[in-house]
């Protein structure tokens, strides 16, 4: 008796950062894989500016070349800006009782990539993509290493029967199914077999929606110092408690600009909604100024239901990768990193199944434990920043920190359990929280440590 092969060795969900990548690094290495992408490519998407830790996935996928031909804005550091007067301003005095110094009277920081060194990253840059041209690229460099790639598909459901999985779907009025070794879900924020398998926990802390849009000729000279930084990102903090703004280039004269916020700042109606947005804009003046000098592209589009978790990132015969199994707020760029770094960690354990022809849970243990690190740091490095606006900016401006807090915005959360400046961080944050008398106090944003430490321990 011959026993039939499946069709596949692996069926990744989505083709976005996650599925493209994860689709190229297992056609590079030989396996047969297929790519199911609901959606026809190019297609608009929010997340356009990466770290540097993606440079890493660029190199392993002969990647970086197609990067440089695209002319993406190549993104050198970062800067955070706060209007001199407000609740937010940043030139506050008084430091800490076991620092002794004295907050740097700014109400701007800013930080390059290339003050520190990283393992496996040859450039002093990351970039800052149009995402419908991005995630094409991608899916068609996976698709150009061997991964057989079908858009317009919108897989109905994965049956994980007794034997290998079965991925429905269907081809005009047509239901079909193809079998595999192994599923990946790269679905995003559709978080695919998160629902299916009632996987999904929604964030007990963060509930922030964004509002934003591109516009054309905004001057980005109103906030950059020089222009060297021209092309950084910038993240403008307002007054309005949980709320920042960013800034992201995407040609030479072309900006993202969105707002978050909380959900109870975020009206129902899209007309409110983009009041909402021109009015938070106007807590900044000047920024406000220079986006009605430039021309809006394009309506607003809004994002909600940001944050969330799984139960667990890996089973029997399934994985899940990218946003499709974990997303933080955006603050500091993390979505499509994430994503990548996710596939660069994840193929390992997927080559390692197959050839061991073990796909037990277990089997992606490796992959589970790793990613549950590195976004538990990322998680408790948001929470901080979103208590203490202040805070992240006086361990930016600080020289003893300065690198570690540095080491974070490069991407590099993966290794340290526990990275001994965000312990510091919190610390200082307790030390606020206990002294109503302390400058800072009346800066806290109103998530508790505890909240966001209880939070951190439980997805």
């Amino acid at each position: 008796m011959v026993l039939s092969k499946p069709d596949f060795d692996v069926a990744v969900i989505g083709g976005g950062p996650a599925g493209g990548s994860m689709g190229a690094y297992l056609a590079k290495a030989g396996v047969n894989c297929v790519v199911f992408e609901r959606e026809l490519f190019p297609r608009p998407h929010v997340g356009e500016s990466l770290v540097p830790s993606s440079m890493r996935v660029f190199r392993d996928l002969d990647f970086v070349g197609q990067m440089e031909e695209a002319k993406f804005p190549h993104k050198y550091g970062a800067a955070w800006t706060a209007e001199d007067q407000g609740a937010y301003e940043m030139n506050f005095k008084g430091g800490f009782k076991d620092s002794g110094d004295e907050i740097n009277p700014e109400s701007y920081v800013d930080i390059r990539f290339n003050e520190r060194e990283q393992d496996g990253v040859d450039r002093e840059y990351t970039y800052h993509v149009d995402r419908s041209k991005f995630d094409l690229m991608l899916l068609q460099h996976a698709n150009k290493l061997g991964a057989a790639v079908y858009e317009g598909v919108k897989v109905k459901e994965v049956d994980f029967g007794p034997k290998e999985p079965i991925i429905r779907f269907n081809m005009g009025s047509k239901e079909m199914g193809v079998s595999a070794k192994m599923v990946i879900d790269c679905s995003g924020r559709n978080t695919f077999l998160g629902n299916q398998m009632k996987l999904k926990i929604k964030d007990p802390v963060f509930d922030q929606y964004a509002i934003h849009t591109w516009f054309d000729g905004y001057d980005r000279r109103a906030f950059a110092k020089k222009d060297s930084q021209l092309d950084f990102i910038f993240i403008h903090f307002l007054p309005i408690s949980n709320t920042w703004i960013w800034q992201i280039p995407i040609t030479d004269s072309v900006t993202s600009i969105g707002v978050v916020t909380q959900k109870k700042n975020f009206a129902k109606s899209r007309q409110d909604r983009e009041q909402f947005f021109w009015e938070a804009v106007g807590t900044r003046p000047l920024l406000r100024e220079k986006l009605k000098q430039s021309d809006q592209m394009s309506p607003f589009k809004d994002e909600g239901d940001y944050s969330y978790a799984m139960k667990q990132l890996c089973g029997d015969r399934f994985m899940l990768v990218g946003d499709a199994g974990r997303f933080v707020d955006p603050i500091f760029s993390t979505g499509v990193s994430i994503a990548l770094n996710s596939s660069r960690f994840a193929h390992k354990n997927v080559l390692r199944a197959l050839e061991s022809n073990n796909f037990s849970r277990e089997s992606f243990a490796d992959y589970e434990t790793t990613l549950r690190r590195g976004t538990k740091n990322w998680y408790e490095f948001i929470s901080v920043y979103y208590r203490l606006n202040v805070l992240f900016t006086y361990f930016v401006g600080d020289p003893r920190y300065r690198l570690d807090v540095l080491k974070l915005l490069q991407g590099d959360v993966y290794d340290d359990a526990a990275p001994p400046v965000l312990d510091k961080m919190k610390k200082m944050v307790a030390e606020v929280e206990q002294n109503p008398k302390h400058p800072w106090h009346k800066l806290l944003g109103d998530m508790t440590v505890d909240a966001f430490r209880q939070a951190a321990n439980t997805v």
